[in-house]
């Protein structure tokens, strides 16, 4: 077995928030932009897939915003709500920050057998093609590494067009500082039973992650 997250699953791909620094934006809003390392900036929310391109993108919220909201109040997590209906339609991986759905699983916060302690290490694992895509986008477009200078609106448009920017960058074979890896899948077993992504995720880690 791999010891990446990759049991023939649909991988819808990887979901994580990223913040980028901007100017202090001088409102009755300001404490809002200040995030939980005390400097202000858009909490921006980022899924990709196994290649590292950005699927989805939403730099609309300021830092103080908390990761599971931002995804609960994004176009992806109202949708994915509302039409996933089991394993067949995919999951995406997210952090512990994350709460653990249908359509989004999270690592064991406490792993208690080595079943467990496998699927936690296999996620991690995988996951890290999303840190892998922050630093690469980072410093491909230093102004996100750095601090933009505009309003937050302004600013959202920013981080949008350098999320384009990095996709056309990525299908037309720019080179990248940081390597890519593969993902390779194998058949999937039925889940029969309650949809909640503790059982979902469960049933991955049991089948997958036993031996």
């Amino acid at each position: 077995m791999s010891d990446k997250f990759n049991p023939g699953l649909i991988f819808l791909g990887c979901i994580d928030g990223t913040h980028v620094r901007i100017l202090s934006p001088g409102s009755p809003a300001e404490r809002d932009y200040v995030n939980r390392k005390n400097f202000h900036s858009i909490n921006v929310q980022v899924t990709c897939d196994s290649r590292g391109l950005i699927t989805s993108i939403n730099a609309a919220w300021p830092g103080a915003a908390h990761d599971a909201h931002v995804f609960r109040s994004s176009a992806i997590g109202t949708y994915l709500d509302r039409h996933h209906r089991s394993l067949e339609n995919g999951v995406l991986l997210g952090d512990s920050g994350y709460p653990c759905r249908t359509f989004l699983l999270t690592p064991y916060l406490n792993a208690t057998n080595a079943v467990q302690e496998r699927y936690n290490d296999s996620h991690n694992k995988t996951r890290c093609c999303i840190e892998r895509l922050f630093g690469v986008w980072k410093r491909r477009f230093h102004i996100l590494h750095a601090e933009i200078r505009l309003k937050p609106e302004k600013c959202s448009n920013v981080i949008i067009a350098r999320a384009v920017l990095h996709n056309l960058a990525k299908l037309w074979g720019e080179p990248e500082v940081l390597p890519e890896d593969e993902l390779r899948y194998v058949e999937t077993p039925a889940y029969i039973g309650h949809q909640d992504g503790r059982g979902i995720r469960d049933h991955i880690a049991n089948n997958y992650f036993d031996r």
